[in-house]
């Protein structure tokens, strides 16, 4: 089977408070999206990769990616304003050939060889797969008006969803195409709207996304670690 991952990494780091585009925050010598472009371009289940990037950016991060001795061929398209768009235009960039495609937030630098290999053999069984974590801490639903406790959520039943996620290829343009104005943050959400199944697979609580200056700093403590 021939797969595919794209990297959506088109932010521009306004919660992270930076001042370069997000991608190129440096973290431990490294700009940030390098981590996640290294560990998908090493895989031998992944053919190429497309790194979805912002406008102004492009140059820089083409410069970058031409330097780095990358074990697989890599092409840079220019994203959209949001993330679903970006996603979007990397699915457009595919090869024809392609039956399953891998897309990881160019933010998330801790995501192991393991478990992104486990994720992409799982979906030759599934239409889509998730990684995700159990929910650890209590979590309850709050009224916008007022900030009044409405429910305590029984958080055996809650995850928090990471990246990689895997799909057929089809099924995910397809939810593209027909996904309307549904405002999405994953694409499993997508998959889901059209009543497909999403399988999830037990993720690691190291494989944190960098959104905020905490979570950049976390990541600095355990890339140490990290292999």
């Amino acid at each position: 089977m021939k797969v595919q991952a794209i990297i959506p990494a088109a932010g521009i780091g306004a919660r992270l408070k930076s001042q370069v585009p997000k991608p190129l925050v440096m973290l431990k010598g490294k700009p940030l999206f390098v981590y996640a472009l290294e560990i998908l371009t090493k895989s031998s289940m992944i053919s190429s990769v497309i790194l979805v990037v912002n406008a102004e950016a492009k140059p820089e991060l083409e410069r970058i990616v031409k330097e780095l001795s990358l074990l697989k061929p890599v092409k840079v398209v220019i994203g959209g304003e949001t993330r679903r768009e970006s996603v979007f235009n990397g699915l457009q960039s595919t090869d024809d050939a392609t039956e399953y495609v891998v897309v990881h937030d160019g933010a998330r630098p801790l995501v192991s060889q393991s478990l992104l290999e486990e994720a992409i053999e799982k979906c030759r069984q599934e239409a889509a797969v998730v990684v995700a974590v159990p929910v650890k801490p209590t979590i309850k639903r709050v009224a916008k008006e007022g900030l009044y406790v409405e429910a305590t959520l029984d958080r055996s039943f809650l995850w928090e969803v990471q990246t990689p996620q895997v799909f057929k290829k089809q099924i995910l343009l397809k939810a593209h195409q027909q996904a309307g104005e549904i405002l999405a943050t994953d694409d499993a959400s997508l998959v889901e709207a059209l009543g497909e199944k999403v399988k999830v697979l037990e993720g690691d609580y190291k494989n944190i996304k960098v959104t905020t200056q905490e979570d950049l700093l976390i990541a600095e403590a355990l890339i140490g670690n990290h292999s």
